[in-house]
């Protein structure tokens, strides 16, 4: 088969790039912006079909969550517009689109994890366009797969886990937010539930909205404490309130992913946070 992944400069494009180049039965094709414009509806369908494209991954988004509150146009375009040229491409030729969206089309009033079937309501523009793209693609009739995640993190790319060792190298003491809890997410695990799901052609089996992070729970200041302990850092990691952060979004305070359909559909055995949190700073050369 002929395996397309879009967005493939970033965190999750990247591990997949990764993972492909440790071998594999099928042709992987990797493209970003400037291979492929996916906002580009008619370059979209065009490339699809003279590629011969059998499986879609999109890891192309607009993710800043506070800057998309002013960049609505450009965040829509992303997220809401360039997912419905990549459905009506995937229809036009049978191909299956398997989709990553996140867990900011929830409002996270919830206290209990979040299961697929939960009504929707983001609370941002960032959450809003994701939901649009998921709804967008549910809407065109193709072959799909969505996977919502959670505080995505790699050794690629700017997130969480590089910022926090670079300030720790920088400052003895900081803050962080302890009152919004989730579980973050490694995106090599992402990554390989996908792939290995392209492979084994589990991903034909399956449809419809999957939730995926690691297993666990913590809050932003347990991530970080986390991530300074592994590290050896003598920098004093503090708890505080989000309303010392002020923003122009709400982040939701309760984010976590109930997994017990992703890990019954795929028979994917999901890691805790911590190991995989440790996976991440190895290959950064920042365990201790």
């Amino acid at each position: 088969m002929n395996i397309l992944v879009t967005g493939s400069n970033g965190q999750l494009g990247n591990e997949m790039r990764a993972l492909a180049a440790k071998g594999s039965v099928h042709t992987y094709l990797f493209t970003d912006v400037a291979e492929l414009d996916i906002t580009d509806a008619e370059a979209v369908l065009s490339y699809v079909k003279d590629e011969a494209v059998d499986v879609l991954v999109n890891c192309a988004a607009y993710t800043n969550v506070d800057k998309a509150e002013d960049d609505v146009a450009l965040a829509t375009l992303i997220n809401e517009t360039a997912s419905r040229n990549l459905a009506v491409a995937c229809k036009a030729v049978g191909a299956t689109l398997i989709q990553v969206s996140t867990d900011y089309v929830f409002s996270g009033e919830k206290n209990t994890p979040c299961v697929e079937t939960d009504a929707t309501n983001p609370l941002g523009v960032y959450g809003r366009t994701k939901l649009a793209g998921e709804q967008a693609i549910e809407a065109t009739g193709c072959k799909y797969l969505i996977f919502r995640t959670a505080w995505l993190y790699s050794a690629f790319g700017g997130n969480f886990v590089k910022t926090m060792l670079r300030l720790f190298a920088d400052r003895a003491e900081l803050k962080v937010v302890f009152d919004q809890v989730g579980t973050p997410t490694y995106a090599g695990d992402l990554a390989a539930l996908i792939f290995e799901s392209v492979e084994t052609g589990t991903y034909a089996d399956c449809s419809g909205v999957y939730h995926f992070s690691n297993e666990g729970v913590c809050s932003w200041y347990d991530f970080a404490r986390a991530i300074a302990e592994l590290s050896g850092s003598a920098c004093e990691v503090l708890p505080c309130h989000s309303d010392e952060f002020p923003s122009k979004v709400t982040r939701p305070s309760f984010s976590v992913l109930d997994k017990t359909k992703v890990k019954s559909d795929f028979n994917y055995a999901v890691p805790y946070w911590r190991e995989s949190l440790k996976v991440c700073m190895q290959e950064l050369g920042a365990l201790k």
